[in-house]
C-alpha cells in the first residue's frame, strides 16, 4: 500500500520502527531503568514538530486551523487517521474517567511484541504524546502507558490526564491496585 506523505518539516526525518526498538533495547541493556526517562525526554522534544505536522494535516483534511479548536468529538477520528497515515498505527481515543482519556492502539509503532518486556515500554511515545497532546488540547497533560504490546498485552494503552491526576493513579497502582480500579477513585 502506498502512503502519501507531505513534505517533512525542517529538522525531521524518517526512522524505522526497528531502529527505535533497537535503541530502546540497547539503552535498557546498558542503562537499566534510567533508559525510560531518557527516552521520554527525547520523545518530549519531538512533540512540537509532531504538533506542527498534525496542525497542517488537520487544516488540509478537516479545515481546522488550530487543533485546540477541533470539536473533541472528532479528536479520536482525526488522531487515528493522522497516526495511521504517517505510519504510527491506528488509535482509538475514549474517556475512561472524568479527568482521563485512553489512547489505544493494537499496532503502535514503538511496541516490540517479541521483546518480552516486563513493563510497558513505549517510553519515547509517552514523552512525545505528553508534549503533543498538551499542545493539541492547549493544557498541560501527562501520559502514562498502562498496557503495552511489548509485554504481551493486546494493545498499547496510554492514559492522558492532568499530571496530578496521573500521579495519584500511579501511587495507587504502586500500592497494588490495577489501573482500572484505581481510576474509579481518581478525579
Amino acid at each position: 500500500m502506498a502512503v502519501s506523505i507531505g513534505a517533512a518539516p525542517p529538522n525531521t526525518f524518517l526512522l524505522s520502527r526497528q531502529s527505535i526498538q533497537r535503541l530502546r533495547q540497547v539503552l535498557e541493556r546498558e542503562a537499566g531503568a534510567q533508559a525510560a526517562p531518557w527516552l521520554q525526554e527525547a520523545g518530549f522534544a519531538g512533540g512540537e514538530a509532531l504538533y506542527r505536522v498534525y496542525a497542517e494535516w488537520l487544516g488540509q483534511h478537516y479545515g481546522v486551523t488550530k487543533p485546540a479548536a477541533l470539536d473533541v468529538r472528532h479528536l479520536g477520528e482525526t488522531l487515528s487517521a493522522f497516526f495511521l497515515e504517517y505510519g504510527w498505527g491506528p488509535v482509538q481515543v475514549s474517556p475512561l474517567a472524568r479527568a482521563v482519556i485512553a489512547v489505544d492502539s493494537p499496532d503502535w509503532w514503538e511496541a516490540d511484541p517479541s521483546s518480552g518486556a516486563a513493563y510497558p515500554s513505549c517510553h519515547l511515545s509517552s514523552g512525545l504524546l505528553a508534549d503533543f497532546l498538551s499542545r493539541v488540547s492547549d493544557t498541560t497533560l501527562g501520559i502514562m502507558e498502562v498496557e503495552c504490546r511489548s509485554r504481551g498485552d493486546q494493545k498499547c494503552r496510554f492514559l492522558a490526564g492532568a499530571p496530578e491526576t496521573l500521579q495519584i493513579l500511579y501511587d495507587r497502582m504502586a500500592e497494588g491496585a490495577d489501573y482500572l480500579g484505581a481510576l474509579g477513585t481518581v478525579g
